[in-house]
């Protein structure tokens, strides 16, 4: 996902292990008769400068709170859920942990797994965070995290590639992002990154086409019943399948990871042999992490996913997300959320945009935006007639799974759109 931020390198099962185990069970055991507490903190920034970031600011919050410890845990972001969810049924979750929202989360609040933290949100994060923002988090009157940065989804590419193809604009509809990828493979480049070895990197070709193939009403329908019965869901498969024949991937997509090293998806673009990926904004801060020097691709620029013809989404929709964090339900609530107010403060989400190069929730820190890329990307979300979660978020992680192996099984060969909407409706039957 968060994907936000998606910094990646893979973690050795053995020292995933033994962080697993000492990561979590913090809450109320850890809190001692004098005072002092002690918390655990999960987050998907293992390595470069999102992990320092974490890790620097946790340091100042101690420093400000010296009657707290929090053990920070970096895990890799296609392990977190698992692990996550596992922890969170086996009554030993974190403390802190980043919280993707949608039905993954609604799953936790019924669970009586996640805190309510609407009545100890500061009112310094009030004001510079969006009631519309909050919404992302709200269920049944309470408020179950702290967003930190938004995540509209768009295509990542390299305009020196696109120039020296002879591409000379950005394309608008699909019939135009095709020629250019004819363009693209007669210069000698993959025109289109995907790292399908983590599903639900492809997964977000099928989102986007839904996207611009269903309604809002049916895309909300669905989150509530969970029944993939409108024809959009079938057209957006459809669409993938005439897609993925025009063969726009990089070689060996099925097997390449999407942010793990310079063969994966973001790496193909940070060291241009490939000239596109559809991803989120955190991609930015993936790509500068896999460069030569792991420093920003100077030529890096963003455009909305294309158009297509005859379909019910608005145009102008764009599919997003938000990366937040959740104290769980039997963590200290003080220092826990004490500790949630203190990272979207101005300068902390400042400092957070400098090490994760995406866009910071808190208002007064998007100022300090320079990247054109990521102006246009803020421009684009603002100007949207509505943003749509990533539908593994918004429809639950059963669903979820079900959707993003059944896409990377119709760009194998392995399944048609019509196996897409009957493995999704499976999943969602057995809840």
């Amino acid at each position: 996902m968060t994907r936000k931020n998606r910094v990646a390198a893979l973690i050795a099962i053995a020292a995933g292990t033994a962080l697993l185990a000492t990561g979590c069970s913090s809450s109320g055991s850890a809190n001692g008769s004098d005072g002092k507490v002690t918390m655990t903190f999960w987050h998907n920034s293992t390595t470069g400068p999102g992990k320092a970031y974490w890790l620097d600011t946790v340091k100042a919050f101690e420093s400000e709170h010296p009657d707290v410890t929090i053990k920070v845990q970096a895990i890799q972001n296609e392990d977190l859920d698992g692990k996550l969810q596992t922890a969170l049924n086996s009554g030993d979750a974190p403390d802190v942990f980043l919280q993707r929202g949608g039905g993954k989360m609604t799953a936790m609040v019924k669970a009586g797994q996640v805190m309510d933290i609407s009545g100890s949100i500061g009112s310094a994060a009030k004001s510079a965070i969006s009631a519309g923002t909050f919404a992302g988090y709200e269920q049944d009157g309470g408020t179950y995290a702290m967003p930190v940065d938004v995540l509209p989804e768009g295509i990542w590419y390299s305009q020196d590639l696109f120039k020296a193809a002879g591409i000379t604009g950005t394309p608008t509809t699909m019939d135009e992002l095709n020629a250019d990828i004819v363009k693209l493979k007669a210069s000698g480049v993959d025109p289109v990154a995907v790292g399908a070895k983590d599903a639900w990197p492809a997964a977000h070709w099928y989102y986007n086409f839904a996207l611009r193939q269903c309604s809002k009403a049916t895309l909300d329908k669905t989150a509530k019943t969970l029944q993939f019965d409108n024809a959009c869901w079938t057209a957006a498969g459809k669409d993938v399948a005439a897609f993925n024949a025009t063969k726009p991937f990089n070689d060996g997509f099925l097997t390449t990871s999407a942010q793990q090293g310079a063969g994966s998806s973001a790496g193909l673009v940070a060291n241009h042999k490939a000239a596109m990926e559809l991803m989120g904004s955190w991609d930015p801060g993936v790509i500068s992490s896999l460069t030569p020097d792991a420093k920003p691709l100077a030529d890096l620029g963003w455009f909305p996913f294309p158009a297509i013809s005859g379909g019910q989404g608005k145009p102008g929709a764009i599919m997003g997300g938000l990366d937040g964090f959740s104290c769980s339900a039997k963590a200290p609530k003080k220092q826990c959320t004490e500790f949630l107010n203190f990272i979207v403060q101005k300068d902390n989400q400042e400092a957070y945009y400098k090490a994760f190069d995406t866009i910071p929730v808190n208002k007064d820190a998007q100022s300090v935006i320079t990247e054109p890329y990521l102006k246009s990307v803020l421009a684009a979300y603002s100007d949207a007639p509505y943003v749509s979660q990533y539908l593994d978020t918004l429809y639950g992680q059963n669903v979820g799974n079900a959707l993003n192996t059944s896409v990377v099984d119709v760009l194998a060969g392995k399944g048609t759109a019509a196996d897409i909407v009957k493995t999704t409706d499976q999943a969602a039957a057995k809840g």
